[in-house]
Order: structure tokens, then C-alpha cells, then sequence
């Protein structure tokens, strides 16, 4: 049974999801507002938020922000906007699904269910990634590179995260934007070139000149310990 909280403002779309999602035994607290909705994250401590976007008070991509600065709580974005770039941001700000309405509650709970078992998987490899002078710790989300900080959006740490966990190996495009971007029919590889170019500045790189991060062209990006012989 996971606790999870429905931040949704609607009434006729929040009470029969409560009594749905009950039924499939989770047990769900509900908030009608995005500040109530943060507090309640907060204090409670659900195992997952679903997050719809139009709220009284503030926008849900707004509050997505704000949560993501204090808490890892995964988040299924559930709301009637299916514009590709929106969706695409709001993966970037740190959500881990977004579920396009009118859906069943049944496809609302697998999304929860699948979004849950990825969590699980990362609570069982938490330990803290080194790669040279890099020092990835997934359960604090911090990085350090020769023990000095480097501040990453949440995209960019999944993103070197998962390069981290398979150093000296070729990842593709393709792979990064269904396992980091969770777009599982692909998309546009420039998301990634362009998040890429972000990571080498904060790594203090470049594609031209790299040290951690090299590309293998057509085919995608490896992440090496300086001067390892390729």
C-alpha cells in the first residue's frame, strides 16, 4: 500500500479518484490548493504526489518547482495539457510521469505503481557513484568534483547519474530520453545535446575539449575518468 496525496482542485475529478485509488488500496490524502498541497507534502511525507496543473492559487508547474527545492517526493502530473514542449519542461523540472486527461483510474494507478518500482530500484543502489574526481550521491542528490561542489538541476543530476552508473560505456540518445526524460517513444535529441552542453559548462568542459563527457558521434554520449585510454 503506498500513501499518496491528490493535489486537485476539481471536485467532480478529485472525489471518485480518492474512492478509486482507495479501492486499489492505497491510502490517499487530498489537497484542493498548490500551498495546501506543499504543506501536506511536507508534513506528511506521502510516497507519491499526483499533481494537476490548474490550481486556484498557483500553477502546478509552479508548485512542482518550489517542491523540488525541498523534497525527492516522486510526482505523476496528471492535467488536460498535452502540448510536447510543456511536458518535456515539466519532466525537466523533476516530475517522474505526466498522465494526459481524461484517463481511467486504473491507468492512473499503474503510472503510480511503475513510477513506484523505479524509486524502489533507486533506494537499493543509493550508494554515492565516483568517477574520478566526480562524486555522485544519489540520496542527498549532490555532486562534487575534486571535493568541490557543483550545482545541478534536477535533469541534469538524473542525467549524469545514470552516465555515472555505467562508466566507459557508449549510452544513446535514445536510451537517455526514455530513461532520464521517461519519453518512451522517443523525442528530440537536441533536449539532450542541449542538456549535455549545460552539464560540460557546470563541469567546467567542453564538447570540444572534454573530460568527463564524450560524445561518440551517431551514436551518443560516454562517461570516462580523465585520461583513461580509449
Amino acid at each position: 500500500m503506498a500513501r499518496l496525496l491528490l493535489v486537485e482542485d476539481d471536485l467532480t475529478i478529485r472525489t471518485p479518484l480518492l474512492r478509486a485509488l482507495r479501492e486499489f488500496g492505497h491510502a490517499v490524502a487530498a489537497a484542493s490548493t498548490a500551498l495546501d498541497g506543499l504543506r501536506d507534502a511536507l508534513d506528511d511525507r506521502p510516497d507519491l504526489i499526483v499533481l494537476d496543473l490548474g490550481l486556484p492559487d498557483l500553477d502546478g508547474a509552479e508548485m512542482l518547482r518550489m517542491l523540488r527545492a525541498v523534497s525527492a517526493v516522486p510526482v505523476v502530473v496528471a492535467t488536460a495539457r498535452d502540448d510536447e514542449a510543456g511536458i518535456v519542461r515539466l519532466l525537466d523540472a523533476g516530475a517522474d510521469d505526466y498522465l494526459v486527461k481524461p484517463f481511467t483510474a486504473a491507468q492512473l494507478d499503474a503510472r503510480i505503481r511503475a513510477v513506484l518500482r523505479r524509486s524502489a530500484v533507486g533506494d537499493a543502489a543509493e550508494a554515492a557513484l565516483v568517477v574520478g574526481g566526480l562524486r555522485i550521491d544519489p540520496r542527498g542528490r549532490r555532486v562534487t568534483l575534486d571535493g568541490a561542489p557543483v550545482e545541478l538541476t534536477p535533469r541534469e543530476f538524473d542525467l549524469l547519474h545514470h552516465l555515472a552508473g555505467r562508466p566507459g560505456q557508449v549510452v544513446t540518445k535514445r536510451e537517455l530520453l526514455t530513461e532520464v526524460w521517461r519519453i518512451p517513444y522517443g523525442g528530440a535529441d537536441k533536449t539532450v545535446d542541449v542538456h549535455l552542453s549545460w552539464l560540460r559548462r557546470k563541469l567546467g568542459e567542453s564538447a570540444q575539449r572534454p573530460r568527463y563527457l564524450h560524445t561518440v558521434r551517431g551514436v551518443g554520449v560516454r562517461l570516462d575518468v580523465p585520461g583513461s585510454d580509449r
